[in-house]
């Protein structure tokens, strides 16, 4: 039986709505030629209109909706359904305040149609998203989802709560915008591939704000082929501008380029907002590529982010302008603006008082900056959430250090040094309670890796649990405020005569050191030149030196080794100790520029105890536990691995010793939970893509950084016998993560580990010694130092935290 117009919209609509726009194009157009009633006629126009603009016609598209709500004889019913149409193409377009008037309309006359309204409310949700209207678009989002519900619209109430998500990491809530989009996820799975790639859309932007930009940029490559096999132009445009706002945090050459892309998509579309934003993006990316854009060009964009509603997006780029220019007189933002706004007028504001030679003015601003990074930052008590964001506080942190260099101020210079280093350690975090269902997820991805091997990481298996153990974690970790900074004066109060403190501060373009003892401070300035060229190829250099030990290429490397060791001790450490003849213990607090340095190797720190700290203020604050008792866990095929765990618990007396088959996951953890002191020895591998899924090889698996939140207290001192486990990911500048990292944020006061390969052998031979002189009273980093000197074993293993 031929189907009537009617049931042709029905059958058009149902396309629409599933997103197969070729089928509903077909039974939309056949509708049209089988009406003559206007009021249908209208009908059908506003959800052909839909389909044109979701296929790359938005001009069509909204003629066609503007002439249909001019037709004689529609019913008001139809007239509200048009408006709430031509509203949602309007957003579309960039025009926000006369797509809030057509919402609104269509809203406030569809009393009696629940799902229609909502539609409506979810579509005004996002033009008030586009204003930073978060309050008006979360009331809009919870009355759709309230409706949906009584609808039984599982989907759409799926999609509101998922946009829920979305305003939240617009408040900045980057946590609860990340469970609420993890929880939607699954209907968007059951429904299409294309439901899940829009929904992956907005994720990869939380994923971009929490500072993982490789995993948002991979994300975000993914959907926009899904969108191109699709033919959805408009979407695939955003895909475009959302991959170039994460690209230029590392790669603003790539991100120039994309945002011309995306920009030009959208111009071609005729989505003029949209264009707007990929042009203001497109001259960030030429600022930071060193090309900056000139006055009348940030000035002619960010004009027309105000002519279209773009508030937020218009005063980025007028704030871009100034950093470009810093001569250009300062702008203030209000108080409402979003975070990332205020911060960038902080960084432009501490710029232009930089340039105009009031560097103290300068610091002033960026610490500002900094605390209301920091106010932010500290909702957050996950590890690695609380690392990565440290992007968004880099621009302030680089403006602060360059007016800390023009003090020479030893005090300033080290309060600098300080924030640097405490940017992503400042927030003290609140322990989760143990969660049966992460242990349970951890399990899972153990089983994953052995079962896929080498390239684990890659399967969509894996990266589902991943994900979940991930979300689980920033829920469970709370921010329980900042730790107070300490000063140099506060510092040198609390230091022993034979102790001295040198902190290293690299500003981005060059590096100094504050020495401090408890007598004096002073500035050493370094030359970067000359370090830099001895960082490249540091690393191949230790590992060719591992791996050729008992080999007859062993004296080589090592000669080479030596070499690059030595001219590094010159430029790094001597015209540091000359300053402090009378320290005979030291604390390091080093850069992450600095962190992959085997400072045990270099000869002015041969016999010398000496500690990494993580940062002098939490170095100072720490307080050993008494070493009552030890634990020692053996993993598989680690050579002499069963002796060196013997050994060690020998040192100890009554150690609890785990080898073979009781070397199991679970019965580190335990045992951790219970000990003063573990120590551990199994391969160990650093993940740098995914630092917290650094791990140790036991029996039954890898033993992840995420493992570590699942032990009630962890142990005062930690030995990882591992190749590697000292190692960490430098992600924004300062900011290092590893498996080190994740015992000492855990509360582990001291983790004795390597940066590099160490050789199994030598490792077995000298941290027995080390262990005995623990228990003989010897602070860890004095028993490192007097066991080295003794067996003559120097291998790049260092105490982190706090060694004394």
């Amino acid at each position: 039986m031929r189907l009537t117009a009617a049931e042709l919209h029905e059958r058009g609509k149902d396309a629409a709505n599933h997103r197969r726009f070729a089928a509903s194009r077909r039974a939309l157009t056949a509708a049209q030629a089988r009406t003559d009633d206007p009021d249908l006629g209208a009908r059908i126009a506003g959800t052909l209109s839909y389909v044109l603009a979701q296929t790359g016609e938005p001009d069509a598209a909204e003629r066609m909706c503007r002439d249909a709500l001019e037709a004689v004889g529609i019913s008001a019913s139809t007239r509200v359904v048009l408006a709430g149409q031509l509203g949602t193409l309007v957003m579309h377009s960039g025009g926000a305040d006369e797509a809030e008037r057509w919402l609104t309309e269509a809203i406030d006359g569809m009393a009696d149609a629940p799902g229609e309204r909502a539609s409506c409310l979810m579509n005004r949700s996002v033009v008030r998203m586009q204003r930073h209207d978060l309050s008006g678009a979360a009331a809009d989002l919870e009355e759709a989802v309230a409706l949906y519900d009584e609808l039984g619209d599982h989907e759409a109430g799926a999609e509101a709560q998922h946009n829920l998500g979305y305003a939240a990491l617009l408040r900045g809530d980057l946590v609860t915008a990340l469970g609420l989009m993890t929880r939607s996820r699954p209907v968007f799975v059951e429904t299409s591939d294309l439901a899940t790639a829009i929904a992956d859309l907005d994720r990869a932007e939380v994923l971009r704000e929490a500072g993982l930009t490789d995993e948002a940029e991979e994300l975000l490559a993914e959907v926009a082929v899904r969108f191109g096999a699709q033919r959805m132009r408009q979407t695939r445009g955003e895909a475009e501008f959302q991959l170039a706002r994460s690209q230029l945090h590392h790669d603003p050459v790539a991100a120039r380029r994309t945002a011309a892309q995306a920009r030009r998509r959208f111009e071609a579309l005729g989505s003029e907002g949209w264009a707007a934003r990929a042009a203001s993006v497109e001259l960030e990316a030429r600022r930071l590529a060193g090309r900056a854009p000139s006055a009348a060009e940030y000035d002619a964009v960010a004009s027309r982010l105000r002519g279209l509603g773009l508030a937020g997006e218009a005063a980025a780029t007028a704030l871009s302008a100034r950093l470009a220019d810093p001569r250009r007189k300062t702008m203030r933002v209000s108080a409402d603006a979003p975070t990332a706004v205020q911060l960038r007028s902080f960084e432009a504001r501490s710029a232009h008082a930089l340039d105009a030679g009031r560097p103290a003015d300068a610091r002033r601003l960026a610490a500002a900056g900094l605390d209301l990074f920091t106010g932010w930052q500290g909702a957050f008590g996950a590890l690695d959430l609380q690392a990565s964001m440290t992007m968004h506080g880099a621009g302030l942190l680089s403006a602060g250090l360059m007016a800390a260099e023009r003090s020479d101020d030893p005090g300033v210079l080290f309060e600098w040094g300080e924030r640097a280093r405490n940017i992503g350690l400042q927030v003290v975090p609140v322990r989760p309670p143990h969660d049966a269902d992460a242990a349970s997820d951890l399990a899972e991805l153990r089983m994953l890796r052995t079962e896929l091997g080498a390239d684990w990481a890659t399967d969509a298996r894996v990266r589902a649990v991943r994900d979940r153990v991930r979300e689980r974690q920033w829920s469970a970790t709370a921010g329980a405020g900042a730790r107070e900074q300490v000063t140099l004066a506060a510092l040198q109060g609390g230091l022993a005569p034979d102790v001295a403190v040198l902190t290293w501060v690299y500003t981005g373009a060059a590096l100094h050191a504050v020495v401090a003892t408890r007598d004096a401070a002073r500035i050493v300035h370094l030359s970067w030149e000359r370090v830099r060229p001895l960082l490249d190829g540091l690393r191949a250099d230790l590992d060719a030196t591992a791996l050729a030990h008992g080999t007859r290429m062993a004296a080589v490397v090592e000669r080479s080794l030596a070499g690059r060791m030595s001219r590094l001790d010159d430029e790094l450490l001597m015209p540091l100790l000359g300053q402090v003849p009378g320290a005979r213990r030291l604390v390091l607090s080093v850069p992450g520029i600095l962190s992959g340095i085997p400072w045990a190797l270099l000869p002015s720190l041969a016999d010398v105890p000496f500690t990494l700290a993580t940062s002098a203020t939490r170095w100072l604050a720490s307080a050993p536990r008494p070493l009552r008792h030890a634990a020692v866990v053996a993993g598989p095929r680690v050579a002499r691995a069963g002796d060196e765990a013997h050994a060690v618990a020998q040192a100890h007396g009554d150690a609890l010793v785990m080898t073979g088959a009781e070397a199991t996951v679970g019965a580190a953890i335990t045992a951790a939970g219970q000990v003063d002191l573990l120590h551990v020895a199994a391969h160990g591998r650093h993940s740098a893509d995914n630092p917290m899924f650094s791990g140790l090889e036991l029996t039954d698996g890898v033993l992840f950084g995420y493992d570590v939140d699942l032990i009630g207290t962890v142990p005062d001192t930690v030995v990882l016998s591992a190749c590697e486990l000292g190692r960490s990911a430098v992600r924004w500048r300062d900011e290092a993560i590893g498996m080190t990292r994740v015992w000492l944020h855990a509360g582990a006061r001291c983790v004795i580990a390597s940066p590099v390969l160490i050789p199994d052998a030598a490792a077995a031979d000298l941290l027995p010694a080390v262990h005995e002189r623990i228990a003989a009273g010897r602070t860890p980093a004095v028993a490192l130092s007097e066991a080295a000197a003794d067996t003559g074993i120097r291998v790049p293993l260092h105490s982190h935290g706090d060694g004394f």
